[in-house]
C-alpha cells in the first residue's frame, strides 16, 4: 500500500507515521556520511522526506522497504552537496586568491582628505574658471556643450578651462601638494 493509499483510506496519520518512523535511522545514516554538522544533516533529511512525500504515488511501500529508497536518495543528495562545494570556477587558480588577499586596500580617510583639499582649491578659483573646470573635468561635458549651456563661444570655454587648471595647479602647489612628475612645468614657458 502506498503513502497516498493510506491517505485515501482515512489513515493519513498512519502514512505520515510510516514516513517519520524512518526519520531517526535516516538522520543517523546521513550523519555517518557527512559528519556531525546538524544543520546540513537536517537539510538532507528534510529534502529526502520531501521527495518521498512528493513521489509517494510512485513508491510501493508494501513490496519493498522504503528505508533503502530513502537511504539512496539521501546518499545522492550528500554526493551532490560535496560536488557543489568542491566546484572551482573555471579560470580561477589558487594564485588568483593569493593576489587578491595581498592587494592593498585604499585608504578612504586619505581619499576624503584629498577631496576636501581639491574642493577648497576649486573654491579659490574665479567663478567663471571654476564652472568651466567643473563642467569639463568633473562632469565630463564637452567644450561645445559647456559653451552652449553658458552662452559663450567655445574658445572662451577652452581658455577658461586652461587658465582654471593652471590656477588650480598653482593653488594645490601652494598647499604643498605636488601633481604627477610631468605636471610641474606644464602650461608654462621656460624663462
Amino acid at each position: 500500500m502506498s503513502l497516498v493509499d493510506h491517505g485515501r483510506t482515512g489513515g493519513e496519520e498512519d502514512a505520515v507515521a510510516l514516513l517519520l518512523a524512518e526519520r531517526d535511522s535516516l538522520r543517523r545514516f546521513v550523519t555517518g556520511l557527512i559528519g556531525r554538522d546538524p544543520h546540513t544533516v537536517e537539510d538532507v533529511v528534510q529534502e529526502t522526506m520531501l521527495r518521498a512525500w512528493q513521489l509517494a504515488p510512485l513508491l510501493e511501500w508494501r513490496e519493498r522497504p522504503i528505508r533503502m529508497w530513502l537511504f539512496r536518495v539521501a546518499r545522492n543528495l550528500v554526493a551532490d552537496r560535496v560536488r557543489r562545494n568542491r566546484a572551482v570556477p573555471i579560470g580561477v587558480t589558487p594564485d588568483d586568491f593569493a593576489a587578491a588577499t595581498t592587494a592593498s586596500v585604499p585608504d578612504h580617510a586619505e581619499e576624503v582628505g584629498d577631496r576636501r583639499v581639491l574642493v577648497e582649491a576649486l573654491y579659490a578659483l574665479a567663478p567663471a574658471h571654476r564652472e568651466a573646470v567643473a563642467r569639463v573635468h568633473l562632469l565630463g561635458q564637452t567644450g561645445e556643450d559647456v559653451a552652449r549651456t553658458l552662452g559663450v563661444p567655445r574658445g572662451t570655454v577652452k581658455s577658461r578651462t586652461h587658465h582654471g587648471i593652471r590656477a588650480l595647479r598653482d593653488e594645490l602647489g601652494a598647499r604643498g601638494l605636488a601633481g604627477p612628475a610631468g605636471d610641474a612645468g606644464r602650461g608654462r614657458t621656460a624663462a
